[in-house]
């Protein structure tokens, strides 16, 4: 069986196995149990347009989880059916920010491509950020400054409660030679960023603002 499920739709899972162990840890009544399962089940399938009988049936055990054990052993039966991020090489990053002069790259060889929804890392001697992520298969590539503040916020890729910063990138106004800033308050760790991911929504619109 090929590969067929996103980082973002992993994580959602894993989310989802978290709901059903609190259920259990906290709720006596079989019916209200039994409701969560078939809502986690549901809220599972949905994630996918359309499963085959294959899939269906590595998704299926979600139902049962009950303790953290059973969660972990499903999680990893799983994980080897995520689809991994584009390969990415120092060259293809290169050709990805053309005009960024010392590029600093990122340590790919300890990335975990599955892990990531899209790949981002800072150049704190230059207070920028760098952002790579794709859609319909094809990569693109966004930096800008990028200064952390000192407070914990909600960051506008993951919306999640977390470290974060201002992320600036600047684009062409529609006048010749002028320019436009714009941007948001994102992680600063963009690791900690993919894993709290369970949507790949706010990442493209993020992405689609700021290049627009």
């Amino acid at each position: 069986m090929e590969p067929f499920i996103r980082n973002d739709q992993y994580n959602f899972i894993k989310s989802q196995t978290q709901v059903l162990i609190n259920g259990h840890a906290s709720v006596n009544d079989t019916g209200v149990l039994n409701a969560l399962k078939s809502l986690s089940a549901e809220k599972v399938f949905g994630l996918f347009e359309e499963l085959s009988e294959e899939q269906k049936q590595l998704l299926t055990p979600v139902m049962d989880i009950k303790e953290r054990d059973q969660a972990d052993a499903f999680l990893a039966s799983i994980k080897e059916y995520v689809i991994p991020f584009k390969p990415l090489t120092e060259q293809s990053i290169k050709k990805l920010f053309p005009k960024a002069k010392k590029l600093k790259m990122p340590a790919l060889e300890h990335i975990d491509f599955r892990d990531i929804s899209y790949l981002g890392w800072n150049d704190k001697g230059t207070n920028r950020k760098y952002i790579i992520s794709q859609e319909n298969g094809k990569l693109s590539g966004l930096h800008g400054t990028f200064k952390p503040v000192s407070k914990k916020g909600i960051c506008a890729i993951c919306n999640k409660f977390e470290e974060i910063g201002m992320f600036l990138s600047e684009t062409k106004g529609s006048q010749i030679g002028t320019y436009t800033k714009k941007g948001n308050y994102i992680c600063q760790d963009s690791q900690k960023c993919n894993e709290n991911l369970i949507s790949l929504e706010q990442l493209n619109d993020f992405i689609s603002r700021l290049k627009g």
